[in-house]
């Protein structure tokens, strides 16, 4: 017999299916009305260096999202990310790149019986630092050095020519006037002014140069003398020469090319001619065996040119690092005497000019038609000097002056003041 249901028990049912039924109604529709909201929703993004990726597969049909272009980070500007300036470390002669609006806290020392290895994270964030405040540092004693760089290298590969002067050299009359008529004078060069830096080392030779250049800096020493003319070798001589080395490091570190020439050089053709790009540093020669690639040439710092790379900015440290070993002497003989173990320790890529083409005092090409630059080396005093160099100049203008079938017949004046 079937089991009759009570009517009590009936109706219970009854009332629990109808709850659960509109419990199940009410969930489809709040799903219904939500789900519009999620299918506008975009899906999340995946952030990759240089933009985002959607990390959804469904908006392609490879299963790639697509990728859009990132917002600039927080350091960037309207004209662009900071200037990245490379700092030498002082242990590894490694380049390392710093923004150059970067700012840090200088680290605490470690604490006694602390063990620093390149593998500690510690180690390795104190030497970040410490290269940061290097280059704090550097910034402070080349303050707008960089502006005026960028408005005299070429605008093609970054190069600058570069030379320095005292009031002495830039008084009217000196070595500053030969050396721009030159420029002037010379073939086809007169372009090359575009792109001189003069480096003044006082006031008033900033003073003059200004009168005078569009491209002037001013780099003084505290508590050092540079006006006046100085005596070879004397303690100023040798300041003046030595803070040249350390503004050139900062050139390379800057991310430029230069051509350092002392402004007791006159510049006839264009020299960039006999710049290989092999070379890290190109070197004129005070004595030339023939062949550019011997390291035993005796080089003459008055005039080189130097590229931009780990291995120049270390070259630049240890050259400057080394007078403290050779105390007395300018930074030429230094130079001769460690450039063996910057081949060696570097990789140094060092080749030197041909005096047929980069003359001097010391040693010069007799023919007017190759010469491109003469320099009065082997020389002592600036009277002397000036005196030389304007017999040189007027020789070069005879010179041009030559109609072609006679030029082969020029000769230099045998200079008579120099010692050498």
């Amino acid at each position: 017999m079937a089991k009759v249901m009570a009517p009590s028990e009936a109706t219970g049912r009854q009332a629990a299916s109808f709850v659960l039924g509109c419990v199940a109604t009410l969930t489809v529709v709040l799903l219904l009305q939500r789900r519009p909201e999620e299918l506008s929703r975009a899906p999340p993004a995946v952030h990759f260096f240089g933009g985002t990726r959607s990390s959804s597969s469904s908006s392609s049909s490879r299963g790639v999202g697509t990728s859009t272009a990132s917002s600039p980070p927080p350091s960037s500007t309207a004209a662009g990310p900071a200037p990245v300036i490379a700092t030498m470390a002082p242990d590894d002669g490694q380049a390392v790149p710093v923004q150059a609006n970067a700012t840090t806290k200088h680290p605490a020392a470690a604490p006694p019986g602390t063990t620093t290895s390149p593998g500690n994270p510690d180690d390795h964030l104190r030497r970040q630092q410490q290269y940061l405040s290097t280059a704090e540092q550097d910034d402070a004693e080349f303050r707008g050095l960089a502006a005026v760089l960028s408005r005299a290298a070429t605008a093609d590969d970054r190069t600058v020519i570069i030379t320095c002067v005292n009031e002495a050299w830039a008084a009217p009359g000196s070595l500053l006037d030969l050396f721009l008529e030159s420029f002037r004078a010379g073939e086809g060069i007169s372009h090359l002014l575009g792109s001189v830096l003069i480096v003044a080392m006082d006031p008033p030779a900033m003073a003059r140069c200004k009168a005078l250049h569009p491209h002037c800096y001013l780099y003084t020493i505290p508590g050092v003398d540079l006006a006046s003319a100085k005596f070879f070798l004397s303690k100023e001589y040798l300041e003046l020469v030595w803070s040249k080395l350390k503004l050139q490091r900062r050139v390379l570190q800057l991310g430029y090319n230069f051509l350092f020439t002392d402004v007791d050089i006159l510049w006839f053709r264009n020299p960039f001619k006999h710049v290989t790009a092999y070379a890290d540093m190109s070197v004129s020669s005070d004595v030339f065996f023939g062949d550019p690639d011997r390291i035993d040439n005796f080089p003459n710092t008055g005039f080189f040119h130097v590229r931009p790379n780990n291995r120049t900015i270390a070259m630049t440290r240890i050259w400057h690092q080394a007078r403290k070993k050779y105390p007395g002497l300018n930074e030429q003989p230094v130079f001769n005497a460690i450039k063996k173990g910057l081949v060696a320790d570097l990789g140094l890529r060092v080749q030197y000019m041909d005096p047929a083409f980069m003359g001097g005092f010391c040693s010069y090409g007799k023919d007017l038609r190759k010469i491109c630059t003469m320099h009065a080396n082997c020389c002592v005093g600036l009277g002397n000097k000036l005196r030389d160099l304007r017999t040189v100049l007027g020789d070069w203008k005879n010179y041009t002056r030559m109609p072609h079938w006679e030029k082969h017949t020029a000769k230099w004046t045998v200079p008579g003041a120099c010692i050498h």
